[in-house]
């Protein structure tokens, strides 16, 4: 599961870690998701995601090996850290 909207990873910090919309999704059954740190610009967010999705369905990389190229796609293309940094993988890579 992939959201991104801004600052879905955030949560309240606990002795068990953070509790947010990730671990709720997790605690779900959802293997994964990609969530954001902080508020992303639409532009760059766009960028990031169509190059994920590309990298997952028509080069076949799993869901860390999509998200990594895509990284690595933003920093090619001038892409600040701001816009593309934010987005984590949570959970199984598969």
């Amino acid at each position: 599961m992939v959201i991104s909207a801004c600052n879905t990873g955030q949560g309240r910090i606990t002795g068990d870690g953070v509790i947010g919309l990730s671990r709720s999704l997790m605690n779900a059954g959802v293997p994964s998701v990609i969530v954001s740190l902080w508020s992303v610009p639409d532009t760059s967010t766009t960028t990031l995601m169509t190059e994920f999705y590309r990298n997952l369905q028509q080069n076949k990389l799993d869901k860390a090996k999509s998200l990594r190229k895509a990284m690595q796609s933003m920093i090619q293309k001038d892409f600040s850290p701001y816009d593309w940094a934010a987005f984590n993988l949570i959970g199984n890579a598969e």
